[in-house]
């Protein structure tokens, strides 16, 4: 009979790893953000949607960055 393996137990020699990852205030990114209205046609927001479900973020944020980089482009030029 097989030895049967426990899941929720660790499997090996454990070793003790430095904690790398920053504290919380640093991974909250704040922006300086001002709501606006804008109407997009259909097939672009199904568009974002689509990029943004498979990219597992939020289509708002997609559309954002986009504009952030278009505006950062076109104002040191």
């Amino acid at each position: 009979m097989k030895k049967k393996i426990e899941q929720d137990k660790p499997i090996g020699k454990l070793k003790r790893v430095e904690d790398f990852l920053p504290p919380p205030e640093k991974l909250v990114v704040p922006q300086d953000v001002v709501k606006v209205t804008l109407s997009l046609s259909r097939p672009s927001v199904a568009f974002f949607k689509q990029q943004a479900k498979r990219n597992h973020t939020q289509y708002q944020k997609m559309i954002r960055r986009l504009v952030d980089n278009y505006a950062t482009h076109y104002s040191h030029a």
